[in-house]
This record gives structure tokens, sequence and C-alpha cells, in this order.
């Protein structure tokens, strides 16, 4: 049975997180009985099962601290996620539940222990000499408080991007540019004759690619890029300060240290050494593509310094005269429901699975939900709810959450899983659908490589569960996904006009194909910028200034810094759990490359590929370490070809 979302308020919210808890604290005081037999069965598995009452307790409470339209009940939800994490936190913290597991480690059962349940323990283990049980009772509890505290600075962050409020007023004349329907997305400005562009993607985005004033784009941009700043600098500041001092608790060098030594690059001099080779063809490449839209700059306004916010600019501008794509045209063949129904088609047919929409008591009307079976046996495996529209308080990026893990149960049945899609694309209007540019298919094919992640899972535990992997091979199932929106026979099979039912023409595919590369040396330096910013506010260097960091990144991307913006402060992985981790999109981008490789030499739409991907890589979550997947599934070492050739840089 689906849970009831409509009942949600603020006091259900309260109550649940406390029968939750207290319902877990039972089941840890089973594991730390002095009388406790020490097997799987009496330490192991409760603690699998505490792991699972925490992750479907967020899902009925922490969650709507990102979606639920009423401010009340988000932060009951935001209050509630903070006492879950820190519940659990603690938990890593606590003597007798150590000497337990570290009791139950040293017996001749655990030793017959192999597969999940053996990594489970393994990891076990690893959580606790991270929380310090290895080190003298003044550091344990000085790491407590700074776990505790890392916790509650990660909810007030990402609250007060959520609920930050600003616009740009515009009017008509300003809209030059924009694509025809872009003012009936926009509410009334404070004057007469006025609108307001939000600080929402599908206001911001598009402003940016097409408003010919620059003045407006680069207030737009200001804006933008200095959201939740006086709220939020504060709180990045404490948080680089304390992941520092754990790390120096620990003896390590830096946080990026502590951190990646359980990742797939194991260091931060590995990641240093991928930036460091990419970085040079990269820079090489983007000059010329710089150079190309600075022209375009000095021939209309006589400046000839690209800004941070003419790139997008030019480069639509570039589209359209070289290569014949606008992207509103484009946009007109890409009906949001036609694309939804064209993914579910394409991964139905490469997968072997069936969806089915119905109707559920959701948190929103705008929210969808679907049930998935699988094609072969007409099982039905999962739940999962698209949320796609933005609205005031929602999380404001785009995001797959998991709501339910997927494990196996004590009586040997198979506990479904659920998992909620959330973006921010244009909401329809009573005169145009929702009409989505590529790049807007490409985001919601990547997240929807995060739910098939998270829905297909046959993982045993909750640990191992969907996308419970390493943090820098997590976004190697959704990068995988982008691959599919740039092959013209998939892009035939549901691009059509929103107006006539016409097909997408064969020419407009082909040109939308031929610009995949355009500026994409620009746009890698920006992620390489972003992953930059993140590892050297958690390297080993001493009194972390953020601007002068902030300055040293942005010259990685070679476009300025806009004077006066920190972006840093709406910048909500660096406190929601990618911290000295967004390298991994692009490092990810490399094994999701290579995976889509095979697709490419056997037949991307082929099922048989399409199964065996399903069952080796998305079915297994973090039940094996990354690299071992990939060998699996590739049959070989991975390499950097596929990457380095979609980057259009050689394969050397």
């Amino acid at each position: 049975m689906l849970f009831d979302y409509t009942t949600v308020t603020p006091d259900s919210i309260a109550v649940d997180v406390e029968e939750t808890i207290t319902r877990a604290e039972a089941l840890v005081a089973q594991v730390v009985d002095p009388d406790n037999p020490l097997t799987v069965e009496s330490v192991l598995r409760p603690l699998d099962d505490v792991a699972d009452l925490m992750a479907r307790a967020f899902g009925r409470t922490g969650f709507m601290g990102y979606v639920h339209p009423d401010p009340d009940t988000r932060a009951a939800g935001k209050e509630a996620e903070a006492k879950l994490e820190t519940w659990q936190v603690e938990l890593t913290f606590r003597e007798d539940l150590y000497r337990a597991v570290k009791a139950f480690a040293e017996t001749p059962r655990a030793a017959e222990l192999d597969g999940e349940w053996r990594r489970f323990l393994d990891f076990l283990l690893r959580d606790f000499r991270k929380a310090g049980h290895e080190l003298p009772a003044a550091s344990r509890e000085r790491l407590r408080e700074l776990a505790n505290r890392l916790v509650q600075l990660g909810v007030e962050f990402e609250r007060n991007i959520a609920e930050h409020r600003d616009h740009l007023e515009v009017t008509i004349d300003d809209l030059d540019g924009l694509p025809e329907g872009y003012v009936d997305t926009l509410e009334p400005g404070d004057r007469p004759g006025t609108f307001r562009v939000t600080m929402a993607y599908p206001h911001v985005v598009p402003f940016l690619e097409n408003a010919r004033r620059r003045d407006l784009r680069e207030a737009l941009s200001r804006k933008f890029n200095s959201r939740a700043v006086a709220e939020n600098r504060p709180i990045l500041e404490e948080a680089v300060a304390i992941r520092r001092e754990i790390a120096e608790i620990f003896g390590q060098p830096s946080w990026a240290h502590h951190q990646l030594d359980e990742r797939m690059a194991k260091t931060p001099e590995a990641v240093e050494d991928f930036y460091r080779r990419l970085r040079p063809p990269l820079t090489e490449a983007a000059r010329r593509e710089i150079a190309k839209m600075a022209a375009l700059l000095e021939a209309d306004t006589g400046d000839s310094e690209l800004q941070v916010y003419d790139w997008r600019y030019y480069d639509t501008q570039i589209r359209k005269s070289e290569f014949g794509v606008d992207p509103a045209q484009v946009a007109a063949y890409f009906p949001l429901e036609a694309v939804i129904d064209g993914m579910l088609e394409i991964t139905g047919e490469v997968f072997g699975l069936d969806y089915q929409q119905v109707d559920a008591p959701v948190w929103h009307p705008d929210v969808t939900t679907y049930r998935v079976y699988d094609r072969d046996t007409g099982e039905e495996i999962a739940h999962f709810h698209m949320d796609l529209f933005p609205r005031e308080g929602k999380f404001s990026h785009a995001a797959a959450f998991p709501l339910v893990p997927g494990r196996r149960l004590a009586d040997g049945s198979y506990q479904r899983p659920m998992a909620a899609i959330v973006a921010n694309f244009t909401k329809p209007t009573a005169k145009r659908p929702s009409l989505l540019q590529h790049s807007e298919v490409e985001t919601l094919f990547h997240e929807f490589g995060h739910i098939l992640h998270q829905v297909l899972t046959r993982a045993e535990l909750v640990r191992f569960s969907g996308t419970n992997t390493e943090r820098d091979f997590v976004e190697a199932p959704s990068q995988i996904m982008e691959h599919w929106v740039w092959k013209a026979d998939v892009l035939r099979r549901f691009a059509r006009h929103h107006q006539t039912g016409e097909p997408i023409p064969e020419e407009l595919v082909d040109q939308l194909v031929a610009a995949r590369r355009l500026n994409i040396a620009v746009a890698t330096l920006r992620q390489m910028v972003f992953g930059t910013l993140d590892l050297r506010l958690h390297d080993a260097t001493p009194d972390k200034d953020l601007d002068r960091i902030l300055v040293e990144a942005t010259e990685v991307g070679l476009l300025p810094l806009q004077e006066g913006t920190f972006f840093p402060a709406s910048f909500g992985h660096l406190l929601g759990g990618y911290d000295a981790g967004y390298y991994g999109y692009l490092w990810s981008e490399v094994y999701g490359d290579d995976m889509f490789s095979r697709f490419e030499e056997e037949g991307y739409l082929d099922p048989r590929v399409g199964r065996e991907y399903r069952e080796k890589i998305l079915e297994r979550g973090g039940t094996r370490d990354g690299i071992e997947l990939l060998r699996d599934f590739l049959g070989r070492e991975p390499n950097h070809r596929a990457f380095l050739a979609n980057l259009g840089i050689g394969t050397d």
C-alpha cells in the first residue's frame, strides 16, 4: 500500500519521527543486550532493520521538507530530516553498539560470512573507525559534537536556498529575444505592465540564453549567483572549518583525504591528476570557443571580454546561425508528456520493463505516480513519483530521492522500492503545454537513470540498495542515460510537434546532434570549476580564504568571476553530500561513457545488452565495488577512450 501523503501535517511528521526513533532504539537494545547470542540474525539483521526504518521515515517526513507546498510542513520536514540524521550519527558513536559489533566480528560465525553480509560487517566496522572508536574518548566526543553540527548546517543550508526569494522585474520590451510563450510563465511584477523573472531554472536559463539586453542578463546572473549569501556564507565557512578539524583528529592531511579513502578515486591526488590531464586540451579548445563568442559580443557591443552572463547567449546564437538549432524551435518538438512516454517506452524496451500510471495519494496535484513491472514475468517491482514543476519553497534543482529502499525481508519476500524524481521544468499553461529544451530532456533522462538505479535494485540489504554506491560511481548510471537523447532514431520515436503532431524533421535532428560538441570545452571546464572549488575548500591548505578560492577556481573556466557574486552560497552540493566529491560527476562520466560504448558497439536499443546492464549494474547497487561492477559488465578494464572521444580531444 502506498503511503498517503495527503495526511501529512507538521504534527504527523513529529509523531512519525518519534515513533520511528523509539522502534529503532528497541532494535538497537536487542543488539547491545549482554545476553545477545552474537549471530547474523541478532546483530546484523536488526541493524539493517534500523537502516530501513530510517530510510522509510525520511520518505514520509524529511522528504516533505523538499517538496510539500505548505511552508509549515516543509519546516517540519526539515526538522525531521535533522532529527533522523542526528540520531543515525549518534548511533555510530555508541560504545555499547561498537562493542557488540566488534564482539560478533571476532566470532567464527563472522569469519564464515561472505557476500553482502560480509561487506555489511566490514562497512559497519569502518563506520565505527570513522566515529573515532579507536581514538581517545575526548577525541571521540569532539567528533560527535562536530558530526551533529554538520547535520544541522546541511539542513539549514538547503532550506535557505529553497526559501530564498528574489526576482528581476521586466517589461514586455525587456523580453526581446525570448521565445514565444515565455511571458506566459511569468507572474505580474510590482509595477503595472511588468513581469517577474524568478530564480527558478525555467525562468533563468531561457533568459540567459535568449535575452538580447546584456544589462538584464547581467542583472539576472548577479541575482542568481548571489542567492542566500548572507545566510549561507557563514554556514559554509563553519562547515569547512569543522571538516578540517575532523580530518586533523584522524591525522589526515585534509577533509578530501578523509573522504576519498572510501571512494573509487581513493586520494585527492588521483582527482588532481585526472583534472591535470584533462585541463590542457580542454583549455586550448575553450580558448578557441570563447574567442569565437567574444567576436560576436564585440560586434554587438564593442566589448570583447566575454562574461559569465554572455556565454549561454552567444552559444545559442551560434547554434541558430551555424547549425540551424533554435532551442525554442527544438522545444516545440519536446512536449513533456510525449518525452516521458518516449523515455518509458525506450527504457521499457531496453531494460525489460513495463510502466503503469496509477492514482496515488500524493503531496501535490502536479505529482504523477507509476508502477513498474518486470516485462518477462509480470512481477510488480516498484513505484516512483514524478514532481516536475517549480513552486514556491520547493527544492530548486533536479534530483532523485529514494523513499523506500529495496531489500530482502526476513520472511524471504522482497520489499518493493519507491523513489521520486523532483525537477523544475516549465509548467504548462492554458495556452501551451510544458515544452522542454533539449538540455532539459537530457536532465530528465539523467535523473531517471537514478530512479532506475533505485527501483531496480535487488540488493539484500539497505546499506547497498539502489544508489548506495561509492559517491564517485553513483552518477555513472545516470550519465549513461544521457546518451540516448543524442541518438537520431531514438529522438524520432517520441519528438513530435506539440501543435501539429509531426515528428521532428530529420534535418533538425541531424543539426541538433551535429551541434552536440559546440562549446563543449567551455561547458566541461565549468564543471571543473565547481569540482576545483570543492577540492580547494577541502584540501590541506590552512586558513581558507573563500574569496581567493572562488577566484582561483573560476580561473579554470576562463570566464571572469562576476564581481560581487558568491555562487558557493547556493551550491547545494557542498552541504548535500558531495563535499570533496563534486569531481564525481566528471569522474563518473568516464564510466558512463565507457559503459555506453557497449551499447554503441552491440546496439544501443539492444534488449540483450540492456538486460545485462540492468542485472550487472542497476540491480546490484553497492553490493560490490564500482570498479568490479564495471569489469563484469564491460568484460575488461574500464578506460577513458569513449569519454575523451565524446569531448573531442583525442584518445591519448
